[in-house]
Order: C-alpha cells, then sequence, then structure tokens
C-alpha cells in the first residue's frame, strides 16, 4: 500500500511537484508576514515567576492578575520531578515583587520565586538568534556548492531548508508557540536534517545507478520515507511524556519542519531535479 502511494509520487509530473509545495511556501510566507509569532521572555525581556504548589486554573490567575496590574499577564501550568506549579509571564516594567504579593493573598502557603530579564538582553538574544542562523545558511550553502557543484540542484537543497523553517515558524504562529532560545536551537536542527535528506534524494538521482529516474526517485524515498517517520515517532514519544515546556515546543516545532521537509525534499527538489535532467537532456 505504501508502495502504491511512493509510486505515485514517482510518476507525478515535475510542474505539480514544484507547484504546490510553493504555493504553501507562498501561503507560509504571508502568515509570517501578517502573524509573526510572539517573541519570548528571554527574546523581549520581562518577569517569570513561579509559584511552587499552586493548582489552580491558569485562565483564572491570568485574569486576576491581569486587572490588579493592568497589564496582560501570561499564566502556564508545569509539572515535573522537582514539583508542579504555576509559572507567571509579565513585560518588564512590573515588579516580580508586585506579582508575589498579589499571588500570596489567594495562595499564602505556595513557595515563590522569580526571574527577570532585561529588553537590552532580549535584544542581544535576539541579534545573536538571527545571527546563528544566516551563518548556518551561509556555511551550509557553501558545503551544498561544493559537493554538488551544480547551480539549480544546490540552490534547491538551499530553498527547501528556507522553506521548511518558514513553514516551521507559520505554525508556530498558527498554534500558539512563541519563538525563544530554544525554538530557534529547534530551526537550526532542521537545517541539518534538510541538508541530510535532500543530499540523499540529490545524490540518488543525479549519480544514479538504477536505468530510470523513476527507479532512482523510489530507491531514495523509501530511506527518506524511513528516516522521517522513526524520527517523527521519536519525537512524538519525547512530547507525549515529557513535562517540561520548553522540550515540547522543541519537538512539536521539529515535528513540524519534518513534516514540511518530507513535502519540500521528495516532492519539491525531486521535481526541480526531474525539470533539470530533462532539460539538460534536451540539449
Amino acid at each position: 500500500m505504501l508502495e502504491k502511494h511512493l509510486k505515485k509520487l514517482a510518476e507525478m509530473r515535475y510542474k505539480k511537484m514544484i507547484t504546490y509545495p510553493l504555493v504553501i511556501f507562498l501561503i507560509a510566507v504571508l502568515i509570517v508576514a501578517f502573524k509573526f509569532p510572539q517573541l519570548g521572555i528571554d527574546l523581549k525581556g520581562g518577569v517569570v515567576v513561579t509559584a511552587y504548589g499552586v493548582n489552580a486554573n491558569p485562565d483564572d490567575i491570568a485574569k486576576y492578575l491581569s486587572n490588579d496590574l493592568n497589564v496582560e499577564v501570561r499564566v502556564e501550568r508545569f509539572s515535573g520531578i522537582g514539583g508542579s506549579g504555576l509559572n507567571i509571564y509579565a513585560p518588564s516594567t512590573i515588579d516580580p515583587n508586585d506579582v508575589i504579593k498579589l499571588l500570596q493573598q489567594k495562595f499564602p502557603d505556595a513557595k515563590y520565586a522569580h526571574t527577570e530579564v532585561q529588553p537590552t538582553f532580549g535584544q542581544m538574544a535576539q541579534q545573536q538568534g538571527i545571527k546563528a542562523i544566516a551563518l548556518a545558511f551561509i556555511g551550509m550553502a557553501i558545503v551544498v556548492f561544493l559537493f554538488f557543484r551544480v547551480l539549480v540542484p544546490s540552490f534547491t537543497v538551499i530553498f527547501s531548508a528556507l522553506s521548511d523553517m518558514t513553514v516551521a515558524v507559520a505554525l508556530m504562529s498558527i498554534v500558539g508557540i512563541q519563538l525563544s532560545q530554544a525554538t530557534i536551537a529547534a530551526l537550526l536542527m532542521l537545517i541539518g536534517y534538510s541538508v541530510d535528506s535532500n543530499i540523499l534524494l540529490t545524490t540518488k538521482i543525479l549519480k544514479r545507478k538504477e536505468d530510470t529516474v523513476e527507479e532512482a526517485y523510489l530507491s531514495a524515498v523509501k530511506t527518506g520515507f524511513t528516516m522521517t517517520t522513526t524520527t517523527l515517532g521519536a519525537l512524538f514519544s519525547l512530547w507525549l511524556f515529557s513535562t517540561a515546556k520548553v522540550i515540547d515546543e522543541i519537538a512539536i516545532v521539529l515535528m513540524f519542519g519534518l513534516l514540511a521537509d518530507f513535502m519540500n525534499t521528495w516532492i519539491l527538489n525531486a521535481g526541480v531535479l526531474k525539470w533539470y535532467l530533462a532539460r539538460r537532456g534536451s540539449k
């Protein structure tokens, strides 16, 4: 059954293979342009107050604090080996002691801790994140071009990685995952995975030992499908059993990126390679 669907992909015309992923990429660009994910505390600055041992509805606590502080406050429940409770996120203009005093009125027996990230440190973290992504793309582009020494396949590998990240960021915005240092790290991980799968496909097709492009593609996509599904299974298990919000977000972002990578590698890149080989054969 699976091989039948993979054969349909192998036999698909290259125009369709290129068009569909490009449309999804453009939709993702529009989503990111008009609704970019919110920045986390570590990127924009702010206050985090942790209330240990508090088992209350986060929405009710957020409404209670927001009304008294006259600012928007976000509250999330956490649980782990060290205990459970609530994390309260507030703007950097708020004194964390004011938040703790309000909480003590409702939960006098709870234990409290707080951390602060100044906006200047948040801006530095933003700059470092942008720099890391830019350097990763430059390094990837150099390595890919030196490996293939052909412009069209090399450019497609780079574009596929860019599309993976764009689609992942768009989905983050839709489901409400913030852009933080942790999710930036997850996006950087996608670059390595994307290059790996795209080089597998490109090498298999350009240096194929099979008689036809379709046979070479089918051989590569079986390996790629196994790689993607096993990794998705591991990430899903990580998300399912993890009690840390940071790990949950990393796992979700990576799952978004891997799903996008399957489309960009085995449909978009395959379509471009088919077009490239047909064009080169006609010449």
